[in-house]
């Protein structure tokens, strides 16, 4: 045919984790060229979270860098992943090809699916230095853990509202690629303005029962749910206030107001606990606001009035408002 190729290999993803840092390469991008003409072929793999993901295009030092125009490539500068999509069978120019049976959906994930894979070495690197509670309640708890936040991304996801991992769930995925097993809960952001009032309803009909409601949509909104024994889903909502992101909190006996700023974020996919699910794509940015220059450092007391590097006392709730904003069950 006379073209031209490029193969774009690197590290299989699928084959890391805590006890294999595997040096195993797959394909990731072939690039033919014919003429002026280049066809980019992606590959997809399958990952553990039933969804789809591609390898970002990084080019050996070797690599011929004027082979095509790379900036101009609609997919590679970052991995992305995506849902699963149905397929269609459908004849173009007499050739036979599939395409998604939605196809604006998935052009529309295409700019929002830029992944985040977990950071294997620096958790083993971690575990080296403070080892892995091994213990039975350790290990129940993670159990348990996974369980609630597999069920709290279904109700979610069925709801169409975005949230991500965040406080300890998400220190937890950045620093050890597990939960961290004396959290003691989930702890999900959602942005308030994907707040929806079927929220509520929806994860009580899931089986957990709201256990605290504080706020109110216009301030300092959070919901609590029980889940299994005692351990609890925390659902933070997050506001948008000139150059940062803040969440609130509040003090049940005080009606003491708190707040936790962070630098203004976007949203990334991962993996974790065998779910696709988000975390902040400035992880890093995020995890020091909440936790410190020190977060490496793993602290078992936590006062959540006072602990986090980010909280400011804003203020008391007017006791007339407290009925409404401090609604414990």
């Amino acid at each position: 045919m006379g073209f031209q190729w490029l193969k774009i290999i690197n590290k299989d993803p699928r084959l890391d984790g805590m006890d294999d840092l595997s040096g195993i390469e797959i394909p990731l991008h072939y690039i033919f060229k014919l003429a002026s003409h280049a066809i980019h072929l992606v590959v997809f793999y399958e990952r553990s979270g039933n969804y789809l993901w591609h390898g970002p295009l990084r080019l050996k030092q070797y690599m011929d860098r004027k082979f095509v125009p790379f900036r101009k490539l609609h997919f590679g500068r970052y991995p992305g992943a995506y849902e699963k999509p149905e397929f269609l069978h459908v004849s173009i120019d007499d050739l036979k090809v599939q395409i998604p049976k939605n196809p604006s959906s998935f052009l529309e994930e295409m700019s929002h699916s830029r992944f985040l894979e977990c950071r294997y070495r620096e958790a083993r690197a971690f575990f080296q230095l403070y080892p892995d509670d091994a213990s039975l309640d350790a290990v129940e708890f993670r159990k348990k853990a996974k369980s609630l936040l597999h069920l709290a991304a279904l109700t979610l996801n069925n709801l169409g509202v975005k949230f991500w991992l965040s406080s300890g769930t998400c220190l937890g995925w950045y620093r050890q690629c597990n939960v961290i097993p004396h959290s003691k809960d989930v702890d999900l952001g959602v942005f308030i303005r994907d707040y929806k009032a079927d929220i509520i309803p929806a994860f009580q009909k899931a089986g957990l029962p709201l256990k605290h409601k504080f706020g109110k949509v216009e301030d300092s909104l959070e919901l609590s749910f029980q889940g299994e024994d005692d351990v609890k889903l925390d659902i933070f909502f997050f506001y948008e206030e000139g150059n940062h992101i803040w969440n609130g909190g509040t003090q049940a006996k005080s009606g003491k107001k708190f707040k936790y700023l962070f630098p203004k974020f976007t949203l990334c996919w991962t993996e974790f606990v065998e779910l696709k699910v988000h975390v902040p794509c400035e992880s890093l940015q995020y995890v020091e606001a909440n936790y410190g220059p020190d977060w490496k450092v793993p602290v078992k007391i936590w006062d959540w009035k006072s602990s986090p590097s980010n909280v400011q006392y804003n203020g008391v709730w007017p006791v007339d408002e407290w009925d409404d904003v401090i609604q414990i069950y």
